[in-house]
């Protein structure tokens, strides 16, 4: 008739119907009574004592770590690899760092072409009648003004050759302003 942790009888759960709970003490004979109460003193016995099991075991624990230097720094790194290590070889993970790696493949050719797309309108602009006009302007303006090279060099020195010129015009007329 003891059947301690293998009893077939249902438990009520906290919070169930407290009419419940009166009603099966009703019916419990005196010595179901006894032997309950006998069992639960030796689960809170067996509670306790599993406790200070544990507790001796974390002392040992902490013992064998300060040993052997282990600190709680050094273990939290361990977790973390450990736990970085688990995460990366999940089917997951290797579906997801895939599809990434594709994603940014594609991106990068597509900016690769955005990018052979603009150097192409750039050299078409720098082709186009309009944009022949204004340099061969420039080269004039700056003969006229700076002298020197002949007009031909490249546009980043023509527009540069420019602004000094402009530059050193702002200054000339500067002068003579203030000589007047």
């Amino acid at each position: 008739s003891s059947q301690g942790l293998l009893r077939s009888d249902s438990i009520p759960e906290v919070g169930e119907d407290a009419a419940a709970t009166v009603s099966m003490a009703e019916t419990l004979s005196e010595e179901e009574r006894d032997e309950l109460r006998k069992e639960l003193a030796k689960v809170e016995e067996e509670i306790q004592t599993l406790s200070q099991v544990l507790a001796a075991k974390e002392r040992h624990l902490a013992e064998i770590k300060r040993k052997l230097g282990i600190n709680s720094l050094q273990e939290l790194k361990q977790n973390i690899t450990k736990s970085w290590q688990d995460v990366t070889s999940t089917t997951a993970y290797k579906r997801t760092s895939e599809t990434l790696s594709q994603a940014g493949q594609k991106a990068s050719a597509a900016f690769s072409s955005v990018g052979s797309v603009i150097t192409k309108k750039f050299e078409d602009v720098r082709n186009s009648p309009t944009f022949k006009s204004f340099e061969e302007k420039v080269e004039n303006f700056k003969s006229k003004v700076g002298g020197g090279k002949p007009a031909g060099g490249d546009f980043g020195e023509v527009l540069n050759s420019a602004a000094n010129a402009s530059a050193t015009e702002t200054i000339a007329e500067q002068t003579e302003e203030e000589t007047h």
